[in-house]
């Protein structure tokens, strides 16, 4: 069995990847209120600091750094998933889903990558930012209105 370890450093930047299970969907963007909503009060009540994040239609891409002392970045994604998919309209739950009471809407884990260095940091923050362009959504990254490079 593997013997996945964390780094241990407190205060790193970390860069995050969150996607939805269906990855031709607009929900992110669409329902954008709900989601900076769930991301608010789950910063009231477990604190963090965002130094970049772009959401795109159906994943995003964001960089954090947590209180010194503290790595469970895993239950703050939680909150906010959880948040996010109980506030959402029934009517965008598939009726297998519903059958099953399960939301659905998220892929169940996320990936992450503990920052290095200064150049990591920059190239992960241009990433987050140029994601728009990539996806062919915008030309230029300030034009994207779901991004903190504005």
């Amino acid at each position: 069995m593997p013997d996945y370890r964390r780094p241990s450093l407190t205060g790193t930047p970390i860069f995050f990847t969150v996607n939805l299970a269906k990855r031709n969907s607009d929900l992110l963007v669409r329902e954008i209120d709900l989601l900076r909503q769930a991301v608010r009060v789950t910063k009231r009540e477990r604190p963090f600091h965002i130094d970049a994040w772009v959401v795109l239609p159906d994943h995003l891409h964001c960089i954090w750094r947590l209180p010194r002392g503290d790595q469970d970045y895993s239950t703050r994604w939680r909150l906010i998933k959880s948040r996010f998919s109980r506030g959402l309209p029934p009517g965008q739950l598939r009726p297998s889903h519903m059958a099953r009471h399960e939301r659905g809407i998220w892929q169940r884990r996320f990936w992450e990558h503990h920052i290095r260095d200064e150049a990591d940091y920059q190239a992960h923050l241009r990433y987050c930012w140029f994601n728009p362009v990539k996806h062919g959504l915008v030309t230029r990254p300030e034009d994207w209105p779901f991004s903190s490079v504005r």
